[in-house]
């Protein structure tokens, strides 16, 4: 391996650099680690541009590739889903974030795919599942004359293989669990992770129809459908079975929802099969055996100034950085070792990939922008847009050189207009209706590389080593306590908020500790307006503007948007409720809520101003665990509920409800990744 740019400068946070000795830099047979951070993203990048042999590009421009690569990834301009990170150009090999596997209603069917899923989380991806196609509970089997336990009874043995499965010794196994609205056990699977210490390594989702909030807005009864039989074998209140989502949502976070046949709706490949789940945090739809490989652009470093001293877009570099990452992310396709022959088949066949963005509060601060502003979802709606037009322009290009999809015959992009079409009058100001009826016409005569180019994924850990806010979310904080060495406190603020507080005369230790108490400065007396206004927090920022927000990125985002709509802890259930009824009417393909302090061992992320009630450390089980939770502290809320602080296993900080799981802000440890 030739070394690439011997002068570049890695310039990594402390805490990158922590994020990447634990979990991605080779280590010898004793542990030892064997690799610097440079050297990783050098592997990564050799390993990626090699796959440009495979359409027979000469040596010369294949270095110039690793150069881009490398340069892209050492900036913090893009990063690839973890897998990438962790597995390039070793013996494991395999780089996709997810796949979704067929449950088929058989015994047989069932334990193919546990076999299937432990090979595929020993290898490093996470796994969603769609468990509809399972008889209900007490369902006469005729080939033995006993009765089915029906979908929650398997998942519990789903669960329990996951957990005897260690991820490579990098990820611990990550699942998401969906059942159709219309299925008769749906209220068993609603009230299935009522008890937390149940189905831990699972997210769960139920899949609403458009058939049920239609009955749901006119206040009536649906039919459950046997899902062999297709027949309806029972009627229930629309009504009555989405206040019991709510409820489990606004007690939990769980259930979320996807929306599925607005999933269905923009399957691009409709001949190959409907879509019946997703991955484990919901954001990237697939179909059976299907994979994705993820990356997202880091949005924070596509803002520069202008001649007048302003920050604005930098608009050449996104487009430069957004063709980069499709041809980075399609040679993943080629240079990935797939756990499964089938799920090679399937990728090799459709190419999905998605291309998503990170450090989205970043961009909006460095701007002056308020998240919590229309303001904001339009400049949103606008970026989204660039990235999905530039994505589907090289898309084609990769199309012209090395060939389209393979199921391109049928699918979406099969047809006469189809962009200009599905985006007439709806631009957001930098590509135009003319724009998109030009890569129509591309798209008809040279076809296009992927069948999905664009998909908004947690960010948790690649952000952090990006040094950038995660995904699409606010920030949860803009200062933190630490406790460092021999107990001694010290502050950690937001260098963006640190140097707008300098800059304009306002900084003091004194004050970052006031605002250490909450995070946000919203509260704070003597704080300009505008500060306030543009230095937003996740409790800062309304739940409509979280779905709004969502909504922006999600117009132009071919897969779904990964994201936490937070609530305040005295949200109503009907709070929640207006929610889910928001995100279906803005087209979002599923949603993910939050009320803060509402998990029984909820990780609090700030300092608390309440009393503390002394209670000696033990584990509990949370969402996010695999490993032991630690309680820190347990605190007496002014209701009389114990509040337990839990420190994350593998930095021993604290973890937060983040990209629709619980998650690290320091090190990225979650229950998706």
């Amino acid at each position: 391996m030739n070394a690439l740019s011997e002068n570049t400068e890695i310039n990594l946070s402390e805490n990158a650099k922590k994020v990447l000795e634990k979990r991605y830099l080779k280590r010898d047979i004793k542990g030892n680690v064997m690799e610097t951070p440079k050297e990783l993203f050098e592997r990564v990048a050799f390993t990626i541009a090699d796959a440009d042999k495979t359409f027979g590009e000469d040596e010369a421009n294949i270095q110039k590739t690793r150069q881009k690569f490398f340069d892209m990834i050492a900036n913090a301009y893009f990063m690839p889903n973890s897998p990438t990170l962790m597995n390039a150009g070793r013996e494991l090999g395999q780089l996709s974030a997810c796949f979704v596997l067929p449950v088929e209603d058989s015994l047989e069917g069932i334990f193919e795919t546990i076999k299937n899923t432990a090979l595929i989380h020993k290898s490093g991806g996470g796994t969603g599942f769609s468990f509809s196609r399972l008889r209900p509970k007490n369902d006469v089997v005729h080939s033995t004359m006993g009765v089915s336990s029906g979908p929650v009874s398997f998942m519990e043995v789903f669960n329990a293989a996951t957990e005897a499965v260690k991820q490579g010794g990098t990820r611990r196994g990550a699942n998401m669990g969906i059942l159709r609205i219309d299925h008769p056990d749906i209220l068993d699977f609603i009230n299935c992770k009522s008890d937390l210490t149940k189905l831990n390594n699972f997210n769960i989702s139920v899949a609403i129809t458009d058939k049920f909030m239609e009955a749901l807005e006119r206040d009536d009864y649906y039919e459950l459908i046997h899902p062999n039989t297709k027949q309806p074998v029972q009627k229930l209140k629309a009504k009555e079975v989405f206040d019991l989502i709510v409820r489990g949502a606004w007690q939990s976070g769980e259930p979320g929802v996807i929306f599925i046949d607005k999933m269905n709706k923009d399957n691009p490949t409709p001949l190959i099969g409907d879509i019946e789940s997703t991955n484990p945090c919901g954001e990237v739809p697939l179909l059976s055996y299907e994979a994705c490989n993820l990356g997202s652009i880091n949005l924070s470093k596509m803002v520069i100034k202008d001649n007048s001293g302003n920050n604005v877009i930098d608009w050449d570099k996104l487009a430069e950085i957004s063709r980069l990452a499709i041809h980075f992310l399609d040679n993943v396709i080629v240079a990935n070792n797939y756990p499964l022959p089938k799920i090679a088949q399937m990728v090799q066949d459709n190419r999905k990939i998605g291309l998503g963005v990170m450090g989205w509060a970043d961009m909006l601060m460095k701007m002056g922008v308020s998240y919590n502003s229309e303001e904001g979802c339009a400049l949103g709606r606008q970026v989204m847009e660039f990235i999905d037009y530039h994505s589907k322009v090289e898309s084609i290009e990769l199309s012209k050189k090395r060939g389209k999809f393979g199921n391109f015959a049928g699918s979406v992009y099969d047809r006469a207009n189809y962009l200009s079409e599905k985006y007439k009058g709806k631009s957001a100001g930098k590509i135009t209706d003319d724009m998109w009826a030009e890569l129509d016409k591309e798209i008809a005569n040279f076809g296009i590389r992927n069948a999905t180019t664009t998909c908004i994924a947690p960010t948790g850990t690649i952000s952090m080593i990006a040094g950038a806010s995660g995904g699409v979310e606010p920030l949860f904080g803009l200062v933190f306590k630490r406790n460092i060495m021999d107990n001694t406190e010290m502050y950690e603020v937001n260098p963006i908020f640190k140097n707008y507080a300098t800059e304009h005369g306002f900084y003091s230790e004194s004050l970052m500790g006031e605002i250490a108490k909450t995070g946000s400065v919203a509260h704070i007396e003597g704080i300009d307006e505008k500060v306030k206004e543009i230095f937003v927090t996740a409790h800062d920022i309304t739940p409509k503007s979280h779905v709004m927000m969502q909504a922006a990125f999600q117009l132009h985002t071919d897969n779904a948007v990964s994201k936490t709509v937070n609530f305040e802890e005295d949200a109503t259930l009907e709070d929640v409720a207006q929610a889910y009824i928001l995100a279906y009417k803005n087209n979002l393909k599923g949603i993910t809520v939050y009320r803060n302090n509402s998990r029984f061992s909820q990780p609090m992320l700030l300092e608390s101003k309440k009393e503390e009630k002394k209670e000696e450390a033990k584990p509990v089980e949370t969402k996010a665990e695999h490993k032991e939770l630690k309680v820190e502290k347990t605190e007496i809320d002014e209701h009389g509920v114990e509040i337990k602080t839990v420190v994350c296993p593998e930095c021993g900080n604290s973890i937060k409800m983040a990209e629709g799981c619980f998650i690290c802000l320091n090190c990225g440890y979650s229950g998706c990744s």
